[in-house]
């Protein structure tokens, strides 16, 4: 059964020995991160030592969030990156419209096809138009918000408002036939509890799996976002019940069951292999 990344954890790109730990952690993806993590003067160096990591396949997948698509440094960084054996995906910061992942997409030379690309809206603009960018290319596998920049963006001030954004961005993916998004980061890698809090908020609006900046965050995210027992014998339950009697129908502890909530119970039963 194919595995549901869960986690997705973010190393600076100019930190080798940094990404050697990383790749050996246990995160079901890594993401070097050569834009926020990485102060100018060393975007060269980055890149580079990034470059000279993936020339051969890694242990763990790797994702890299090259700089603002607008930019001359990220033409250098996918000019240099996006199709070494090494790489899984582009993630693209800022994205604003269609036309910049199109753009990044139709760059790629016509016998290797483009990378899998991820667009991360950071902006209320980019916000607004989610669904178009999710339907820009079939290069494009997947949405993720960058809360920082996104709160900043609208002056947000309690972390219920950006639950409105949240939701806009689930929502487009699913409606684009992509996966459900993963939780963007908590930056406090002090407050795990605060972070399993807000893994279980994520959770109940969509999300699925979250972005993390320290190791210690992984188990948290994957504990919070993997079913408990007791969701795993109502699911169990529901698909035995659906099973044995096809159609509409109610449990004997008064569950209504009917085809989208057998669906549900699929979608819980497919992360069982992980536990």
């Amino acid at each position: 059964m194919r595995r549901h990344p869960l986690t997705w954890l973010y190393v600076p790109g100019d930190r080798p020995h940094v990404v050697d730990k990383a790749l050996n952690c246990g995160a079901d993806v890594v993401v070097i991160d050569l834009e926020d993590a990485v102060d100018p003067d060393r975007k060269a160096y980055a890149r580079e030592a990034t470059a000279e990591r993936l020339t051969d396949p890694q242990p763990t997948p790797v994702h890299v969030r090259v700089n603002a698509v607008d930019t001359p440094v990220a033409a250098a960084d996918l000019a240099a990156l996006a199709h070494l054996p090494g790489l899984s995906a582009l993630r693209l910061p800022k994205v604003t419209s269609p036309a910049q992942i199109t753009r990044v997409a139709e760059t790629a030379p016509a016998d290797k096809g483009a990378p899998p690309l991820y667009a991360l809206l950071e902006s209320a603009l980019g916000v607004e138009r989610a669904y178009d960018i999710a339907l820009a290319h079939p290069a494009l596998r997947g949405l993720a918000l960058g809360e920082a920049d996104l709160r900043a963006d609208l002056g947000v001030r309690h972390d219920a408002g950006l639950d409105w954004s949240r939701s806009r961005v689930i929502v487009a993916a699913r409606a684009a036939a992509l996966p459900p998004p993963s939780q963007s980061v908590h930056p406090d890698i002090r407050d795990l509890d605060g972070l399993k809090a807000s893994c279980a908020h994520g959770r109940a609006l969509g999300f699925l799996g979250r972005a993390a900046i320290h190791p210690r965050q992984l188990p948290v995210i994957e504990r919070a976002y993997l079913p408990t027992e007791e969701e795993i014998e109502q699911a169990e339950s529901i698909l035995e019940a659906a099973q044995a009697h096809p159609g509409a129908q109610a449990l004997a502890n008064g569950t209504f069951i009917d085809t989208a909530v057998a669906a549900q119970a699929h979608r819980t039963l497919s992360l069982t292999h992980r536990l």
